[in-house]
């Protein structure tokens, strides 16, 4: 504010107003066109003409605005800045790049309006032109440090992002894929690749990449002058950035950065620590990534790079000491299970099976267990494929001999581990099996075969042994049961089956005997004593004895088991056995039986359902309880009876009553009423108890009077006719059947039967061969039956005279070729009185 007492100065200033309009127009901050409603420049000022440097005779009349813009601003004017002036009669702040005279591109802000006529139809175009120039550095200056703030936000939302999946990868493989994927997204890489270092083999390897040609996969030595290894070794970053650098730095780059395209190259090691804390750091990888063309990382891509190696470095860290702790735990699991597992089998056969059967495929794609027992080895394998057999053997041989385990080494042929199975300082045999290559824990891994090997030896010779002594056990129990039954009486046969428990090794109480009182009176006794080994094996050859001492003529079964109480006073371990005690005559057919304590004997007579014989029981020998009265029961029993005496192991069962059992047995026995007796009781123990059970089956079987018919079944064997001639000779003379007449028969028989074993069995060695012969008054019949398949009608059949011998000898031959082939042979009795 100018001061009240000085002059008066105001007259001499002049208004902007009162200037030249023409000049103002001409010489604005801006530039001024008009135009035509098409565009045509029609008026344009002076400043317009100085930014653009055109002149006005080259616009005005010759040039149309949008003939001045780029060709996108052109596109722009056409589908934007046209329609919106024509709908609105103004625009403002459109922004165009005008074409200048010389080429260049000026910046621009644009602002349009449309003047209409009385009659409201477009007449003028009037339009301000700003300079942009500095505005549009400044947005791109803002632009540029946005994309930057905006790069460097996504990098650490990226590293967040790779910091949690670190976190929560457990393993080394994970850690792996985890950063491998790091460089893409936080940089812009176009590949990466990670390696590793294995301290056990002192080597580098690679494990995961996203472009695998744009690397080196072979395995390389920490000492080796590749750029992986060098800057593992140092254990800082180095940017290869251009092929030139890569050429006088790291030449085994070059060729790989040509073929791929890749100008740029980080190498990033993976450390447990900061990288400017040398004390201590351990590198335990390299990450290296790269770039199409040349780029360059500033200060703080560079920061991000290297904390990236860091937090790298320690999830590995982390993750191996996961693994080796997960590992640990899995071999001390594998190794308790298999020892459990070994320990539930009790023969050496299913234990080396089930040892590689848990060895393959959990801990090896195959596996071989040989043992040097007895005059055969014991081989078992599984998996595959086999490794090459001249090596394995030459292998084997060398570990059996030197007892210590040889583990295959860096380029061995012979890819397998081999170790000793040893026990009490004994090599019982080797153990092969070859594992899936593993980059890490080595020692751990040797150490956990060594024991696996060291608790598989002591298993299976403890399976050996068990062996040993339960064949022992078994050759013990068979000596003290008797073995000179009697027999060649036609009027009685008898047949036996003792099956020792499966899981036992010592001998059990069960016991039999058979033997003659006199020429026409027959003693069968079965009994079981308490308890079981030696003392019971001792007790049972003392009452065995006993029941031989006190039989006679004229005691009977009630007076035999007095006589026996008497004798358990003096033998306490006798004391509570049981006996079923019976007597034969042989002339009369009448038995006399007694049961002190026993399960009751099984009667099958020719016609009927089985019976038990329930009369005459009390209490076990020597009991204090129950009823101690000494019965005896009698019973007149018919030719062809059956009476079967046997101990509580062959019925009961701990998942059934007894009553259960008893008529499981009795419908099994009816069953069998017109089977063979030889193979009868094995049949009923095979039915009733099968083979893994665990009590003793004893069992006695007496047939009353001879077998009517012979059943017996053999193999295609020729040393079978032998047999089964003796047999056959047997029942024969059994059956008083005529000399002629009898070696006619057998004649006949065996030559049958070698026909059948020549043409009908030539291909099938396991083939068999069925023959039931019945004997009349009148005639012995024989009729023989295979499956095989003969060649042409067997009345064709040559082999020497056999056909004819049997013609001759026989007084009918039948051929039925219906089902395989049957020879139905008859013979006449005919010196039969």
């Amino acid at each position: 504010m100018s001061d009240p007492g000085g002059p008066d100065v105001t007259q001499d200033l002049r208004a902007p107003w009162d200037e030249d309009p023409d000049d103002l127009y001409e010489h604005a901050p801006c530039g001024y066109l008009t135009t035509l409603p098409d565009g045509t420049i029609v008026r344009v000022n002076q400043t317009f003409l100085s930014w653009t440097g055109f002149t006005r005779g080259e616009l005005v009349g010759h040039r149309r605005f949008r003939d001045l813009l780029t060709s996108g601003g052109q596109i722009y004017h056409e589908t934007h800045y046209a329609p919106l002036l024509r709908m609105q009669d103004e625009v403002h702040e459109l922004a165009f790049d005008l074409v200048c005279a010389d080429g260049r591109q000026l910046p621009a802000l644009v602002n349009s309006v449309l003047g209409r006529d009385a009659a409201g139809q477009p007449r003028a175009i009037r339009t301000t032109v700003f300079n942009a120039s500095e505005r549009r550095q400044y947005e791109k200056e803002l632009l540029l440090a946005r994309q930057v703030a905006e790069a460097s936000e996504r990098r650490v939302r990226v590293l967040q992002q790779i910091v949690a999946d670190l976190a929560a990868a457990p393993t080394e493989a994970e850690v792996a894929e985890a950063v491998v994927r790091a460089p893409e997204s936080a940089f812009g890489a176009a590949s990466s690749s990670i390696y590793l270092v294995d301290p056990e083999r002192d080597t580098i390897y690679a494990v995961a990449s996203t472009d695998p040609t744009t690397g080196n996969w072979d395995d390389m030595a920490r000492t080796s002058a590749r750029a992986v290894a060098r800057v593992a070794e140092r254990g800082d970053l180095h940017v290869v950035a251009s092929v030139a650098e890569a050429r006088e730095h790291f030449p085994d780059l070059v060729e790989s950065m040509r073929r791929s395209g890749r100008n740029t190259v980080v190498l990033l090691p993976l450390t447990t620590g900061p990288a400017d804390e040398h004390a201590g750091l351990e590198t335990l990888g390299v990450l290296a990534f790269s770039f199409k063309g040349e780029r360059v990382l500033t200060d703080g891509e560079l920061r991000v790079v290297r904390l990236l190696g860091q937090q790298a470095g320690q999830a590995l860290d982390r993750a191996r000491l996961y693994d080796d702790v997960r590992r640990r735990e899995e071999r001390s699991i594998f190794l308790a299970e298999t020892t459990r597992s070994l320990d539930e089998l009790h023969r050496l056969l299913p234990r080396t099976r089930r040892l590689i059967d848990r060895v393959v495929p959990e801990i090896a794609d195959w596996a071989e267990v040989r043992l040097q027992v007895g005059a055969n080895p014991v081989v078992e394998t599984g998996g595959g494929p086999r490794p090459d057999e001249e090596l394995l053997t030459q292998r084997l041989g060398k570990v059996a001999a030197s007892g210590e385990p040889k583990f295959p080494a860096d380029g061995d042929q012979l890819d397998c581990s081999v170790l000793p199975l040893t026990a009490r300082g004994l090599v019982l045999g080797t153990l092969a099996l070859r594992m899936a290559p593993d980059r890490r824990g080595l020692a751990a891994e040797r150490a956990f075969l060594v024991e696996l090997a060291d608790r598989a030896g002591l298993a299976l010779e403890n399976a050996r042994l068990y062996e040993q002594e339960r064949q022992i056990a078994r050759t013990l129990q068979r000596s003290l049961l008797a073995g000179d039954l009697p027999g060649g009486d036609p009027r009685f046969a008898v047949e036996t089956h003792y099956q020792a428990a499966a899981q036992d090794l010592e001998v059990g109480g069960d016991w039999f005997d058979a033997f003659l009182i006199t020429r026409d009176k027959l003693a069968l006794v079965v009994g079981d004593v308490v308890g079981r080994g030696i003392e019971a094996a001792t007790t049972m050859g003392q009452l065995r004895s006993a029941v031989r001492a006190l039989a006679s003529n004229e005691a009977g079964p009630a007076r035999l088991i007095e006589g026996l109480d008497r004798f358990v006073e003096r033998v306490e371990a006798a004391r509570m056995a049981t006996v079923a005690y019976v007597e034969l005559d042989l002339t009369s057919g009448e038995v006399a039986y007694s049961c002190a304590g026993h399960l009751p004997p099984l009667l099958q007579e020719p016609a009927g359902s089985p019976e038990y014989l329930l009369q005459a029981r009390s209490a076990a020998l020597g009991s204090k309880a129950g009823n101690r009265v000494r019965t005896e029961h009698r019973r007149k029993l018919p030719a062809g009876s059956r009476l079967l005496l046997y101990t509580d192991g062959l019925i009961e069962r701990r998942s059934r009553s007894i009553e259960k059992g008893f008529e499981l047995l009795a419908r099994e026995y009816a069953r069998r009423r017109d089977a063979p007796l030889q193979g009868l009781a094995a049949g009923l123990a095979d039915t009733l108890v099968g083979r893994d059970h665990t009590d003793d089956v004893c069992m006695l079987c007496v047939t009353l009077g001879t077998e009517e018919r012979i059943e017996r079944s053999i193999g295609a064997d020729r040393l079978q006719i032998a047999l089964l001639r003796a047999d056959l000779r047997a029942w024969l003379v059994a059956h008083e059947v005529e000399p002629e007449c009898r070696d006619a028969v057998l004649l006949a028989c065996s030559e049958a039967v070698a026909n059948a074993i020549e043409h009908g069995y030539r291909d099938d060695p396991f083939g068999m061969i069925d023959v039931v012969a019945t004997v009349t008054d009148d005639a012995v019949e024989v009729r023989v039956t295979d499956r095989g398949t003969w060649r042409g009608p067997v009345s064709d059949v040559s082999r020497g005279r056999g056909l004819q011998l049997i013609r001759e000898s026989m007084d009918q031959v039948l051929f039925d070729r219906s089902d395989g082939t049957t020879v139905t042979m008859r013979r006449g009795r005919r010196e039969a009185s």
